[in-house]
């Protein structure tokens, strides 16, 4: 497969921006790791050997009569008996954080919340739950969600942009009147009006935030197919016969392609920052999820356990860092000024 030049000339752009291309690796590891969450913090077993036969209780729901328990239910791993009975035929794998976000450590040596130990590397928060398993699972969820955002998003406001700038006139003007008075409104305080009436959750709030996210990129494709659509080559394929669909997203938005992709890290990063404010308000996810918002409330409440507070800062700041270090790398690579 030949790769076109042009790419490659581009690739070696982003490339030269080495802080942006060390942050993309970056990225990219993290977000690897969180996708394998329960392999990393877990109160299951990622094996079980027993009496000859191989479990996978990361994976699976076993009950405790498979192990030579009494009970047909679930089999709990963090009780004492369970563990014994699979040690006695077998073994027994844990993750290297045996919690997972939900799990409640109940031997404390100190009342909740618990500072860091050897047992719990980044202290419990005053619910007794282990503060990095909380933290890998929020990461996971924050970049998953910013990502279907970032893509929904910009799937709305090229479509927009593009109709706007390709056909002008009154359907210009008629949208960029309706983007004055949207733009006008306070996004925050409309959010959380609409997200204490609707119930909680992944896609609700998915929805409610993609109502205003979508503006982000409608400007900078409005601008490029009202420069382009005047070009020679548009009004040959126009005189040719072919659709403004296929004008549009064939031939015109290449072109428009160079400063969309130079927004989508900054995109990203204002969906983890919007997520993050709703759930410290108290307006995102569902009680009980684990967030960065969630986290950064818990050290609001906890002045007196600076970790919490210090693990949400850090957390927050890493992530946010290394997406404008890559934002700063892709418009790099698309400037036609920068030399690799």
């Amino acid at each position: 497969m030949k790769i076109n030049p042009g790419t490659l000339e581009k690739w070696r752009k982003f490339k030269a921006n080495k802080r942006g291309y060390r942050a993309f690796w970056v990225f990219l590891s993290v977000f690897i790791l969180s996708l394998g969450a329960e392999f990393i913090a877990n109160d299951k077993p990622i094996i079980v050997r027993f009496d000859g036969h191989w479990y996978f209780p990361v994976v699976r729901t076993y009950p405790e009569t498979f192990f030579g328990g009494e009970f047909d239910t679930p089999a709990d791993y963090t009780d004492p008996a369970v563990r014994d009975l699979i040690r006695a035929k077998g073994f027994i794998i844990m993750p290297p954080i045996p919690y997972s976000y939900d799990t409640i450590v109940y031997d404390l040596p100190v009342p909740a919340p618990a500072p860091p130990s050897a047992k719990n590397r980044l202290g419990t928060d005053d619910l007794g739950r282990d503060v990095a398993a909380r933290l890998i699972y929020g990461v996971r969820f924050s970049l998953l969600f910013g990502l279907m955002l970032t893509v929904l998003s910009s799937v709305v406001g090229i479509v927009v942009g593009a109709v706007q700038g390709y056909f002008g006139g009154k359907t210009d003007l008629i949208g960029q009147r309706f983007m004055e008075i949207w733009g006008s409104l306070p996004q925050l305080f409309v959010l959380i009006v609409v997200s204490s009436v609707i119930t909680p959750g992944f896609w609700p709030l998915l929805f409610v935030m993609l109502l205003f996210s979508w503006t982000a990129l409608v400007p900078v494709v409005r601008a490029e197919f009202l420069r382009a659509r005047n070009f020679d080559y548009v009004k040959a394929a126009h005189a040719l016969g072919a659709s403004p669909v296929r004008i549009m997203f064939r031939h015109v938005f290449p072109n428009a392609m160079v400063a969309t992709l130079t927004y989508l890290p900054f995109i990203l990063s204002g969906a983890v920052v919007s997520l993050t404010a709703l759930d410290f308000l108290g307006f995102g996810l569902p009680p009980g999820s684990p967030s960065l918002g969630e986290l950064v409330r818990q050290g609001k409440e906890n002045l007196q356990a600076p970790w919490l507070a210090g693990t949400a800062f850090l957390s927050l700041a890493f992530l946010l860092t290394i997406l404008v270090f890559i934002g700063e790398a892709v418009r790099d690579a698309f400037d036609p000024r920068k030399n690799p």
